[in-house]
């Protein structure tokens, strides 16, 4: 599946590129007025291979969960437990992705892609995997590949075939989303201690010290920060990852819902349909995204910048400016969401603005 995906990513189509800046430059506003949403609507008319691209709705968020081995080192204050318990108040509704959701009118999956502790026998809103989301209830997918990651201070956090298994799931997911309609996918995960490997993802295919990717995830005091930058540091030297090598470096430090993020990426671009990525979690995977198929960037969309570093380099890494800037870490979709009517914005003003001619508006 992960090489059927990968050959069918094809690269932008530069004649629909081509006649969404000539429309741009027809629109009854100054030329470039738009700023980035011209440049962002060009783009998206070049994911979707003619000009206007579709409106990017409905709107999908899938969030992939899963729980951590390093969670043993300290990394976090936060016990692992809490993974299992967001999913719950997920399902509920009650979380802020669940409040952004349903301002923006978008359905939530929930997938357990390796949550450590049990789920409970009937949670809300739990559907097969293939069931079509709805717009009031999200669904749980329960795809765990093991129950939590490995210490990856120890050992590898994943098989190469585990990790293989979860990339598959976000493949699987984001067909099944396309499938029932969805016209753009949103990331979001769950992890407690997720931003440990994110940060050992950035770093290793980035190339650069994990001082400039580790951030401070939930909030951690000086004494955890300084342990978490060490553990990612000595993980690193451990493993020694090859960025050449995408899938053996999730393998070595990542996590179950980073390898299913990277997944969710390639099978929306394997499908020309755009990503909108939110925060740190879903940049790291991104960048393995695009190690495994360059020209998966052309689906992507940074919603935001988080304020953890390791953000900033990836977005840097990968050539994208995020959207909106508000100093978010939360996680699960948020700050996608946030984004989200952006992006209709940009692609909206193609399919309904008059043109010049069309309006008998003088041009200068």
């Amino acid at each position: 599946m992960l090489e059927t995906t990968i050959a069918a990513i094809r690269p932008p189509d530069e004649s629909a590129m081509a006649a969404a800046r000539e429309l741009q430059g027809r629109l009854t506003k100054p030329a470039g007025s738009l700023g980035a949403l011209e440049e962002l609507s060009v783009r998206l008319a070049g994911l979707a291979g003619h000009c206007p691209p579709p409106l990017p709705e409905p709107a999908a968020v899938a969030i992939f969960a899963g729980d951590h081995g390093v969670h043993a080192q300290g990394v976090t204050p936060w016990p692992q437990e809490v993974t299992a318990q967001m999913i719950g108040n997920f399902l509920a509704g009650g979380a802020v992705v669940n409040a952004f959701a349903r301002q923006a009118g978008a359905s939530v999956t929930v997938v357990d892609v390796g949550v450590a502790t049990p789920l409970p026998a009937a949670a809300p809103g739990e559907e097969g995997a293939g069931a079509p989301p709805t717009r009031d209830v999200p669904r749980l997918v329960t795809a765990n590949v093991r129950p939590g990651t490995r210490d990856l201070a120890v050992t590898a956090a994943l098989t190469r075939d585990e990790a293989r298994a979860a990339v598959e799931t976000g493949i699987r997911v984001a067909d099944e989303l396309i499938d029932a309609g969805a016209g753009i996918l949103l990331t979001g995960d769950m992890g407690i201690g997720n931003t440990t490997p994110a940060a050992a993802l950035i770093a290793a295919f980035a190339g650069i010290d994990p001082a400039g990717t580790t951030g401070r995830g939930t909030g951690v005091d000086d004494p955890t920060y300084a342990r978490k930058v060490a553990v990612v540091r000595a993980a690193l030297r451990r493993h020694a990852p090859d960025p050449a090598d995408p899938l053996g470096v999730l393998a070595a430090v990542g996590g179950l819902e980073h390898a299913a993020l990277a997944g969710l990426i390639l099978g929306a671009a394997a499908r020309r349909t755009p990503v909108l990525l939110d925060g740190v979690i879903a940049v790291s995977a991104a960048l393995a995204a695009a190690a495994l198929a360059p020209h998966a960037v052309a689906a992507m969309v940074a919603g935001h910048r988080s304020a953890e570093p390791g953000a900033t380099v990836a977005l840097r890494r990968l050539g994208l400016e995020p959207l909106i800037d508000l100093g978010l870490r939360l996680g699960e979709g948020t700050g996608a969401l946030l984004a989200l009517p952006v992006v209709t914005g940009a692609v909206r003003v193609l399919h309904e603005v008059a043109t010049f001619d069309s309006a008998g508006v003088a041009e200068k």
